[in-house]
Order: C-alpha cells, then sequence, then structure tokens
C-alpha cells in the first residue's frame, strides 16, 4: 500500500521541521507550507490524505483555510494545531469541521496517534451522500425530507440530516456516541452529554415510521452505539 501523504501547513520553521521528520520517521510521505496562500492552495488542489493545519498563519488562517478544504474536498480529514488552547478555538475549529486538535506544545507520540487514529477513520468517509434508500423509502438529504413508497412524507431537521448521513455513510459499521459527539455535532465528547444523541435517534426513527421495538434502519448496537442496519451488523450484537 502507498505511504500516506500529509500535508503539514505551519509557519514556524521549528516546529515544522519537527512535525515532518517525525511523521517521515514514521513512513508517511509529507508535503509541507510554511504560510496560508501556499497552504491553501496545496490543500485544494494537491493529492493527501490528511492536513495538519496550524490556526495562526500569515495570509489566510487556519479556519479561512478549514473552511475553503470543506467546500472544495468535504472529505478530506483535518487535524488542526494550536498554540492557544482555549475552549472557544477547540470549538471554532470542531464547528467548522476539523476532525481533531492537537494543542502546542504537544508530544510527538500524542501527534502520530491522533494521526493514525483519523486516518484509521478516513477511509469510512465516502463522498457525501444525496439520498439514502431504506426498505420503505428513501430520505432526500439534499431537501431535507423522507419519502414513502406507500404515499407520505416527513421533515427532517439539519441535525437529524447530518445524524442520518454519517450512520449512512458508516453502514455496517457501529458508531459510539462519543464519535457521534465529535463527528456529528462537532463538540468535545470528553464529559459529553450524549443523551441527546439518544433523543434524536429515537425522533429520526420515528420519522422513518421505525417500529420501536425491532428497528431496522437506525440499530442500537449493545455497548458500542448506533449503526445504519446491515445484516452483518444485526447479527453481531445489534439491539432494539
Amino acid at each position: 500500500m502507498p505511504a500516506r501523504r500529509v500535508l503539514v501547513i505551519e509557519d514556524d520553521g521549528a516546529i515544522r521541521r519537527g512535525i515532518v521528520d517525525a511523521l517521515r520517521f514514521k513512513g508517511y510521505t509529507v508535503i509541507e507550507a510554511g504560510n496560508g496562500r501556499d497552504g491553501l492552495r496545496m490543500a485544494e488542489g494537491g493529492d493527501c490524505d490528511l492536513v495538519l493545519l496550524d490556526l495562526v498563519l500569515p495570509g489566510p488562517g487556519g479556519l479561512e483555510i478549514l473552511a475553503a478544504v470543506r467546500a472544495s474536498r468535504p472529505t478530506l480529514p483535518v487535524i488542526i494545531l494550536t498554540a492557544k488552547g482555549e475552549e472557544a478555538d477547540r470549538v471554532q475549529g470542531l464547528t467548522g469541521g476539523a476532525d481533531d486538535y492537537v494543542v502546542k506544545p504537544f508530544s510527538v507520540k500524542e501527534l502520530l496517534a491522533r494521526v493514525e487514529a483519523v486516518l484509521r477513520r478516513s477511509p469510512e468517509r465516502p463522498i457525501d451522500l444525496a439520498e439514502v434508500a431504506f426498505d420503505g423509502g428513501v430520505a432526500d438529504l439534499a431537501r431535507s425530507e423522507v419519502r414513502f413508497t406507500a404515499g407520505g412524507r416527513a421533515e427532517l431537521s439539519e441535525k437529524e440530516v447530518e445524524l442520518l448521513r454519517y450512520l449512512a455513510q458508516n453502514a455496517g459499521r457501529a458508531i459510539s456516541r462519543d464519535e457521534i459527539l465529535s463527528r456529528v455535532w462537532r463538540i468535545d465528547p470528553r464529559g459529553g452529554e450524549t443523551r441527546t444523541i439518544d433523543m434524536h435517534v429515537a425522533r429520526l426513527r420515528e420519522k422513518l415510521r421505525e417500529d420501536p421495538h425491532h428497528p431496522r434502519v437506525i440499530l442500537t448496537v449493545r455497548g458500542k452505539g448506533y449503526a445504519f442496519g446491515t445484516p452483518d451488523v444485526s447479527a453481531g450484537g445489534a439491539t432494539s
């Protein structure tokens, strides 16, 4: 398998060299940019599997680059590097679509662990979905509605659309509530409230006309979280 390609956008030369050397030592192919202008160009047009993005940069800042990348390459994983360490900055980055963040100063071991974790998830992030078909109807995510074969429709809220899209993109995989908080709600799952996820799943099941005691579209996987229903998941410990 070809080496994963990581783009490092960091204006501090010493920090950038340390990151680049560590990644190359672990076998990654690395490209680098020392300012926002070059970083944006390389992120949008370059061949990379993940971006390590500093927030404070000359030229376009990190959040501006993140917004542009999410518009042009919505499935490209991005990890934010920030020296600020303030909750507001982390939340703003995650809300803007970052997959994770690392606060400076960080250890090489921590950075590599986060890179590996995000890249493990990235193959499970396919291209965006416009529709999700299920037994008895289709969820039109572009129109935020469900249409049923037998007639009738139901409107979906923005968060219900995002939740259903993420579950369907990862069909056949049990997804933890922490991952849903991080990837759908874009908030730090540590100490996060997962009850809101259960409430959204319950409302989504109702709109999909699921039997609450025997759901077939959105399954509860005991001890793990939720999954978009497939026979394999059902056989692996799913419950209602």
